[in-house]
């Protein structure tokens, strides 16, 4: 798949540079890994090119079925060799240094437009910013009121789904206290499993937090799991970042539902 990709694209002049994010970037892909493919094309091409993406694909093989909105600027097409490609076409302007770009793999690239942004991007750390952190942490005080009103109304599949996301905020502090760059919210792509940064303690505690049953009483109880890691990765994020940690605002809160 990588050999039609590259023997299609190589020959496009009004394509500037192409390369992979993602697993085959980081060197730890498995066998079922997608193709993160980046494309950056010529400005004046970039949005005949983005309404022509489902059929660029057909270039690289038998197409299954495709997986995105006509509008947006990427297509993830499945092919029946169970091979995912998603493929992000970009103008040279849209790509910035950004902790997001350390790592790549450079497939065609003769300006050296893409071994320019992953070179900068190698002092760029990320940062957890105070806006950022104030959104995190209120996002999860809704996650846990939203619970509490989903399960009083017996909506227990809009119940799971504020479980998921409360773990997954917490996800996202943990990563921010190692240092680690987090996905994008509600993507568990490595999170768990043999790839998974996280520890084994880690990784048991979301095993706790899963749901099973439609229970309000075994929901209430990961509730209270889940804010108790909250309260400790909330210190520790607070105190990095320098804000109060205000015990009392959040006991408040928290104890309007648990």
């Amino acid at each position: 798949m990588r050999e039609a990709i590259y023997k299609d694209l190589v020959r496009d002049p009004n394509i500037l540079a192409f390369f992979y994010g993602g697993s085959l970037a980081k060197g730890n892909e498995d066998v079922y890994s997608d193709l993160d493919l980046r494309v950056i094309v010529r400005d004046e091409v970039f949005e005949a090119y983005r309404s022509n993406k489902k059929e660029r694909a057909k270039n690289w093989g038998e197409v299954l079925y495709h997986e995105d909105f006509p509008w947006a600027p990427y297509s993830i097409a499945h092919y029946p060799s169970f091979i995912k490609v998603d493929t992000f076409c970009y103008r040279q302007s849209d790509l910035q240094p950004s902790p997001y770009l350390k790592h790549l793999l450079i497939e065609h690239d003769p300006n050296g437009i893409v071994s320019q942004l992953r070179d900068e991007s190698q002092s760029i750390d990320y940062q957890f910013s105070q806006d950022e952190f104030e959104v995190w942490r209120g996002k999860f005080f809704a996650y846990l009121h939203e619970l509490y009103r989903r399960v009083h109304r017996g909506e227990y599949n809009y119940a799971f789904q504020m479980i998921h996301s409360l773990s997954y905020s917490i996800v996202v502090g943990w990563y921010v206290e190692m240092g680690e760059v987090p996905n994008s919210f509600g993507d568990w792509s490595k999170v768990e499993g043999p790839r998974s940064p996280l520890s084994e303690d880690r990784l048991n505690m979301l095993t706790k937090w899963d749901v099973g049953k439609r229970d309000a009483e075994k929901l209430s109880q990961i509730a209270r799991s889940q804010v108790e890691e909250f309260i400790l990765v909330h210190r520790v994020l607070a105190e990095r970042i320098g804000v109060p940690v205000k015990d009392e605002w959040i006991k408040e809160i928290i104890e309007i539902v648990l």
